[in-house]
């Protein structure tokens, strides 16, 4: 079951020996300003895996990302995690952060171990990263997604509570990767958000911002503890999304979606004047389309109707990780138990339409999604979850990356990438999880 992690001790020292270990690994660090795109083509890809049979550590695995290498699409090295705490923490998302010097990285079972869950990766040299430390956040647990800040830091979605329930919260990280949370004799100076939150099934799973409007949005998806074997009953699945104030870390709104099971991902359109966003639910194949100004949600297009229509245990194939292009026209999503990858049109924020579908195979399991600066290639990652013998979960997927090649309209399959995480390794098969390109 879920246990109450050790205390979290030293927690000064540790802030001390992070801020430390940044200096000498990067001397001029710097906050960076807020990231925009640049059209840039990546050359690296950073793909955060855990080993199949939670014997092996955890690990990054750097692939060539640079499609004039005749190495393209091939492992060039594996960073694994060192002792304590390095074995069996299901390697979750990740994330650059705004100047890309370090790869923010998630563990999303840490907790039953008593396991550290937030790692980070110093990347300055895309080729050959280090492993910097492991930390936790005080008050909560079962790290999810990391947003990058402009000033360098992160937020992190920590979905439980310090236990695995809810509520769930929001942590920050400095441009140190120092947790800013620490406590100073009688003064406390926290950012772990909200500073109270929400009673009514606050687990907090997707998260994104547009800092140019103030403002913030995150879904609530699952509470964590109801997927483990020892808890009765059926997971407890979500319907919420919370409007933040993004300057004072504060909720200033919930929208609830009656109907909607499961909202694991939401994106907010860049450049949309009124802060329109989109979420789905992964149970129950619905895409909706988020007013936060009016509080309220608009259902803009049903799954189960993609072309061509493939039948599967859940309606609609379940929606997982979302995308959007730079240009806010243009959404992209995987249906994990489909395999297919689709393109819809958003130009129409209430009614969105079916452009391109790539299909995988229906053994596939795409689940995670990441576009290139340029927004020109779509990287997807078949391995969702698997609580193997201890949880209700079961969603193993085929754990290869791929490619798939965005132009205009149209996606494509690029067959020359093709990473294959079952015999890439001589460890064994793994899981691959979080992705990240520089």
């Amino acid at each position: 079951m879920f246990h109450l992690r050790p205390p979290f001790r030293l927690h000064c020292f540790q802030a001390a020996t992070a801020a430390l270990l940044l200096a000498m690994c990067s001397p001029s660090f710097m906050p960076a300003a807020d990231h925009a795109k640049t059209g840039k083509r990546e050359k690296y890809m950073y793909v955060w895996a855990s080993d199949q049979a939670r014997v092996a550590p955890d690990f990054l695995a750097v692939i060539d990302f640079n499609e004039e290498s005749q190495n393209y699409g091939r492992v060039l090295k594996t960073v694994p995690i060192p002792p304590p705490g390095n074995i069996g923490n299901e390697a979750h998302h990740c994330h650059l952060n705004a100047d890309e010097t370090i790869l923010g990285c998630g563990g999303l079972l840490s907790l039953l171990k008593g396991q550290n869950s937030i790692f980070f990766f110093n990347v300055q040299n895309p080729n050959d990263p280090r492993f910097l430390f492991s930390t936790n956040a005080s008050q909560s647990s079962i790290t999810d997604d990391f947003l990058p800040l402009a000033n360098g830091g992160f937020l992190v979605t920590q979905m439980g509570s310090a236990s695995g329930g809810a509520p769930g919260r929001v942590a920050e990280f400095d441009p140190m990767m120092q947790f800013v949370g620490n406590h100073f004799g009688n003064l406390t100076l926290t950012r772990e958000a909200p500073a109270t939150p929400p009673v009514d099934g606050f687990n907090p799973h997707g998260i994104s911002a547009r800092p140019d409007l103030n403002l913030m949005m995150t879904s609530d998806f699952i509470m964590p503890a109801s997927t483990l074997n020892v808890v009765p009953g059926d997971p407890v699945l979500r319907n919420t999304v919370r409007v933040w104030d993004y300057d004072s870390r504060k909720i200033t709104k919930t929208i609830t979606i009656p109907g909607a099971v499961g909202l694991m991902d939401v994106k907010m359109i860049p450049h949309d004047p009124h802060g329109t966003a989109i979420t789905a639910g992964m149970f129950d194949g619905f895409v909706y389309s988020l007013d936060p100004a009016a509080g309220t949600a608009t259902t803009a297009f049903d799954c189960d109707n993609i072309t061509p229509h493939i039948e599967s245990p859940v309606r609609g194939g379940m929606t997982q990780i979302m995308a959007l292009p730079d240009s806010g026209d243009r959404l992209l999503f995987g249906l994990f138990q489909t395999g297919q990858v689709g393109m819809l049109d958003i130009s129409n924020r209430k009614q969105f339409k079916q452009l391109s579908v790539v299909s995988l195979g229906v053994a596939a399991g795409p689940h995670n999604l990441m576009l290139t600066d340029d927004d020109s290639r779509l990287v997807v990652v078949d391995y969702f979850l698997n609580e193997d013998g201890f949880g209700k979960v079961h969603a193993e997927g085929d754990h290869k990356v791929h490619v798939i090649k965005v132009d205009g309209d149209r996606l494509t399959l690029d067959p020359r990438f093709n990473v294959d995480f079952n015999t890439a390794f001589p460890t064994g098969p793994a899981r691959p999880h979080g992705v990240a390109m520089k």
